[in-house]
């Protein structure tokens, strides 16, 4: 256990040494050491930062492997995604959402798009996805809210000091080369709320000279948060068809 521990500490160095926490509301890590009872976790984040991306994100060894996707997800088998690996997020990233501050790292807003759980396409448990991450063909099955069925992730041999990967969508009953779903779906999974909403709701930003008094403002919010989601939560993924396709990228 006690190894298990520093190899997450390490993994998790970049991340901690481009952040201050001082400033930013985004968790360290460290905290999360539960085992999972119900598969592991992915969450995908629309992100406006410098640039608007999706940040896909998969649970592995402790930490979220994450890559940057410029253009969001697709469920067209004939869309290559590039998605850029990034450093190794931690597992509590799987709940932010809000905005990180001007001037920080990444800063801008933060939506959770879609979350659920994922598992190896052909079997074999977090053995053969760790076997297919470290190959550069890593073949999944995504149970999310708005994702659906059959992905792989290819490394494609780049220089750099990180890698540049596809994320396809295999050619499964899940398919669908006319729906985009990134145009389609324009609110969080978590709270219903919109890029804007979210960037409006000052109780979701911390500072660190933020005032005690903040907290009815935050109550208030997380009510009204509740209520959108309510109203507006749906899963948009396409409707799965009746036959299966055995045909793969």
């Amino acid at each position: 256990m006690a190894t298990r521990k520093r190899s997450v500490a390490r993994s998790l160095d970049e991340y901690k040494r481009k952040r201050d926490f001082e400033k930013t509301a985004e968790p360290e890590g460290g905290s999360d050491s539960r085992r999972r009872k119900r598969g592991l976790r992915f969450v995908v984040q629309k992100h406006a930062a410098s640039h608007l991306h999706f940040d896909f994100r998969l649970e592995l060894d402790g930490v979220m492997k994450s890559w940057a996707v410029p253009k969001g997800p697709s469920y067209d088998p004939a869309a290559r995604r590039l998605a850029m690996e990034v450093e190794d997020h931690p597992i509590e990233y799987n709940t932010f959402e809000g905005t990180i501050p001007k001037g920080q790292y990444g800063g801008g807003t933060v939506m959770l798009w879609d979350r659920g759980t994922y598992e190896p396409e052909g079997g074999g448990g977090e053995d053969a996805l760790r076997e297919g991450y470290e190959r550069g063909d890593l073949k999944i099955v995504l149970n999310g809210k708005r994702l659906k069925g059959g992905w792989v992730l290819v490394r494609m041999r780049r220089p750099g000091e990180r890698a540049q990967w596809l994320l396809i969508k295999h050619r499964d009953a899940y398919a669908h080369p006319t729906f985009d779903v990134v145009a389609e779906v324009q609110t969080s999974v978590a709270t219903g709320r919109t890029m804007e909403e979210i960037a409006g709701g000052r109780s979701r930003v911390w500072q660190s000279n933020r005032a005690a008094g903040d907290g009815r403002g935050a109550a208030v919010a997380r009510k009204r948060n509740r209520a959108s989601a309510a109203a507006h939560r749906r899963t948009a993924a396409p409707k799965r068809a009746k036959k299966k396709t055995t045909t793969r990228r």
